[in-house]
């Protein structure tokens, strides 16, 4: 079996990697469509496709692993990266919220014709391969959002980036319903903590918020103290992700959108436990200081505060214990 992981330098690529690495197999999908056989098929290759790549292969990772350095948008580059029948998509490249508002052709480029790309590659191949779409809560947004949103409330970005992933969403189900691809998106809130340097997420404070004072460093909150958030903890998104590559298919019906667990909490609780993991560890943590900036506000204020996610408790899919359960896993990870 051979999985590709696209942006798979991201932390979220490395840590998919890592796992299926250290599990060895994945479970086997049947010889067409339909459910899991329930058998496990070894896994022989792991490809972390990204944009630009280190010199030396990351830690935790053996000789099963390879970097591949490639544009998703060059249909050719793709095809050449699909090149096995019994192969597994984590979909996962994309230019992130901020960053899209900022350049809407780089975005359609990225987001959406490279997403395209991966399903033909995979509708190319035969069998029916498998994908796990990284989606966003962005897919609900604008004027007149509800606070809590169901797998039946209706697709509404309010942004670019989201609306790139709601078109994702509904190409995953569609190449689906044909017999394209076995397709799954996961429906991601504000994944956290996310180590090394601020990406261009509009989300990103709810990171940055823990990351630079846990690091000794002053931190500029670009939202209001009293802004809640969805968030994930990055273990539990890890574990959500392949997770779902695992579940049966059958069971998840023709709808292959699955909203993954998720907590809300304002930035005041963010800080509460951010001193409360601190004190318990020794850390002299860095101080926060507000300084709200309109361009991040309006975006991160035109999104649902909880999206129900009982599909995913049902299938098994890990909710977070706690912020300070997700504090203490990013020390032991990252510290």
């Amino acid at each position: 079996m051979k999985i590709v992981i696209t942006g798979g330098l991201g932390f979220l690529g490395l840590g998919i990697a890592r796992k299926l690495i250290e599990r060895q197999e994945v479970r086997k999908s049947p010889e067409l469509q339909g459910g899991l056989t329930g058998k496990q098929q070894v896994v022989d290759s792991v490809v972390l496709f990204d944009a630009a790549v280190p010199d030396a292969l990351p830690d935790g990772l053996d000789g099963r692993a390879r970097m591949m350095v490639g544009d998703i948008a060059d249909r050719d580059a793709v095809f050449g990266l699909i090149d096995r029948d019994d192969i597994r998509v984590f979909h996962l490249a994309s230019v992130v919220s901020a960053g899209a508002e900022q350049d809407f052709d780089l975005a359609m480029r990225v987001n959406f014709d490279g997403g395209r790309n991966i399903l033909d590659a995979l509708r190319a191949r035969q069998g029916a391969p498998r994908i796990v779409f990284a989606s966003s809560l962005a897919v609900f947004g604008g004027d007149g959002v509800a606070e809590a949103v169901t797998d039946m409330t209706r697709l509404k970005p309010g942004t670019t980036y989201g609306m790139t992933k709601a078109i994702g969403e509904l190409m995953i189900n569609d190449y689906t319903r044909k017999g394209f691809i076995d397709g799954r998106a996961a429906r991601l809130p504000t994944v956290i903590i996310r180590p090394g340097a601020p990406n261009a997420a509009a989300s990103g404070f709810a990171s940055g918020v823990f990351r630079e004072p846990l690091s000794g460093q002053d931190y500029v909150l670009p939202v209001a103290m009293d802004t809640r958030m969805m968030v994930i903890g990055a273990r539990s998104a890890i574990a959500g992700l392949t997770g779902l590559m695992d579940a049966d298919g059958e069971g998840l019906g023709a709808d292959r959108v699955v909203n993954l667990p998720n907590n809300a909490y304002a930035v005041t609780d963010m800080i509460a436990a951010l001193e409360r993991v601190a004190a318990e560890n020794g850390i002299t943590f860095g101080p926060v200081t507000p300084k709200p900036d309109p361009a991040i506000e309006a975006i991160v204020k035109s999104w649902p505060l909880a999206m129900e996610d009982s599909r995913a408790r049902a299938l098994g899919l890990p909710a977070d214990e706690s912020l300070d359960a997700i504090i203490r896993e990013y020390i032991a990870d990252w510290l």
